[in-house]
């Protein structure tokens, strides 16, 4: 049946059975009107005859006649809504693809606006104003726009899908709750719907933070690959740089070889040449003389011949070249002993170049390291900025903190390491002795302390201005080319590694490995006593100027 928007009012063209506008509309003996169907439909399911508005009852089926004057002012009622549908669905937008259409309009279908749950249909805004304004279609319940609403509908009972069953998580009619599912417990659709509203919204916000998770990892896998690349680069040009080098020194013994060859080719080339022009002056000399004697042993001059024999007899001083010879240079064994060489000063120079990639790539985690007074010893003396210390002969009253060391003169950089990598630079230079490396924060630091690494000591010494050692068990003697004048030093926590660099010469000095670290690591520094004024120069931490 069709509904449309009014010129009068709804509710009196409704059937109070069908609640739809009425069709062949007759009236009972009590006077109200029904849907000539509804009516019969009505009392023929029930056992008597009743009218559904006040509730008479008749003891014979009344003989029902259609109101014609009623029928008459429905058809005119019909036909005003029409012509308003019809003047109104102009202005409304007809149904494109994918959206629902309305079940009642004929010719163009409109977009539906909301679907009724009761009546199974779908209402454009026009068809829908009934269901907005009529006093018994307000009570059915609207939804947006949904197609196959007969989905909604039990398939065994043809009634709405109006419960929950909670027993068997299942959506049942009201004839499903007494006949099949009477044992079972059941909500409204709507309470359900509320509660499984908010696990949905639950789900949604461990979705997002699942979503969230993955985009951060997403982002971490990205970062390690930037990371990598980064660090690619990085190798590549310490190869490129490395290499490079290598092959300017290849050539250059190739340009020693050759100018050696060259040069040794070259004297050769002069004695001969010398050789040859002693040679041809004695030739024109000799060539010289043949002729005069030529010539004096054909003249008839007796007195001629005679007065000139004994200057003609004897052929002109010449030098003896039995035993003069040029040898041919030889030439072998020289790339060998060049290539021997070049070998050598490779090796060295491999060496040196990958110390300084080493130095270079430690020095990136280098870190901003200041001293804590807190840890000082009261003989010595802190800089301002804390980035130095030295030794004094005075003892400072201060406070007994147990961080405090009390008998020798240390004291410890205030960060701390428990994991990951740091490095830090001290200045050396002009002192005799000192220590420097890390140490663990439970150390001892009140009476005798020994500087090993089973009592948490990680640490370098120099002794009498040259002599160099690592405090390991048992100290390392360190045969050092030149004495460093800036130690850096480089901690990689979990691989258990705590290594000393000569930051001046890119080398390294020695290496802590296979260590355990279980507590946090501190930098640990101790300018040692003055030694009478010789060793009264500080420690000084220095910014680290990254190798290029």
């Amino acid at each position: 049946m069709s509904a449309a928007s009014c010129l009068r009012s709804e509710d009196q063209f409704l059937c109070s059975i069908c609640l739809d506008v009425f069709t062949d509309p007759v009236s009972t003996p009590c006077g109200h009107n029904f849907c000539k169907k509804c009516i019969n439909q009505h009392w023929n399911s029930k056992d008597q005859y009743l009218c559904p508005m006040c509730k008479e009852v008749f003891n014979i089926k009344p003989e029902l006649h259609i109101n014609t004057l009623l029928t008459e002012v429905v058809a005119q009622f019909r036909q005003e809504a029409q012509q308003k549908a019809s003047s109104s669905s102009s202005e409304q937008q007809a149904a494109k693809p994918g959206e629902v259409p309305c079940d009642v309009c004929t010719g163009t279908k409109l977009k539906a606006l909301k679907s009724c749950l009761v009546c199974l249909t779908s209402y454009c805004e026009t068809h829908l104003e009934p269901h907005l304004t009529a006093s018994g279609l307000k009570r059915h319940q609207l939804m947006d726009p949904v197609e196959n609403l007969e989905d909604r509908m039990c398939m065994k009972h043809n009634k709405p899908l109006e419960l929950f069953c909670k027993t068997d998580q299942t959506c049942v009619c009201v004839l499903c709750s007494i006949l099949d599912h009477k044992t079972h417990e059941f909500v409204p659709l709507k309470e359900e719907y509320e509660g499984k509203k908010v696990e949905l919204g639950k789900t949604e916000v461990e979705i997002q933070e699942m979503i969230q998770k993955r985009r951060l990892k997403i982002q971490e896998i990205k970062h390690s690959v930037d990371l990598s690349k980064e660090a690619a680069d990085r190798e590549k040009a310490e190869g490129v740089q490395v290499f490079t080098a290598l092959m300017e020194s290849i050539k250059r013994g190739e340009a020693e070889v050759t100018k050696t060859i060259n040069e040794r080719l070259k004297m050769t080339e002069k004695q001969a040449e010398d050789f040859i022009k002693e040679l041809e002056q004695e030739i024109s000399e000799l060539k010289k003389r043949s002729s005069e004697v030529e010539k004096i042993s054909h003249s008839e001059d007796h007195l001629h011949l005679l007065q000139n024999f004994p200057s003609l007899k004897a052929a002109p001083p010449t030098k003896d070249w039995t035993e003069v010879s040029i040898r041919p240079s030889s030439y072998e064994g020289t790339v060998v002993r060049a290539v021997a060489q070049l070998e050598e000063t490779l090796s060295k120079q491999m060496k040196k170049l990958l110390a300084e990639v080493k130095l270079k790539r430690v020095q990136q985690y280098a870190v901003n390291v200041t001293l804590d007074p807190d840890t000082a010893n009261p003989k010595i003396i802190l800089s301002k900025s804390k980035k130095q210390v030295s030794y004094g002969d005075v003892k400072k009253k201060l406070p007994d903190n147990p961080k405090r060391f009390k008998c020798y003169p240390n004291v410890l950089g205030k960060q701390s390491l428990s994991s990951g990598r740091f490095y830090f630079e001290v200045q050396v230079k002009g002192k005799t002795e000192w220590n420097l490396g890390v140490a663990r924060e439970s150390i001892k630091r009140k009476g005798l302390i020994i500087l090993r690494p089973q009592y948490g000591y990680w640490t370098i010494c120099l002794r009498n201005g040259n002599e160099y050692s690592a405090c390991n068990n048992p100290p390392v003697v360190l045969s050092l080319k030149s004495q460093p004048q800036k130690v850096g030093v480089f901690v990689d926590y979990e691989e258990g590694l705590v290594s000393f660099y000569d930051v001046d010469a890119a080398a390294l000095i020695y290496s802590f490995t296979g260590c355990s670290f279980t507590e946090k690591l501190y930098p640990y520094f101790s300018p040692c006593n003055n030694d009478g004024g010789k060793n009264s120069a500080p420690l000084i931490i220095c910014p680290v100027n990254h190798t290029t």
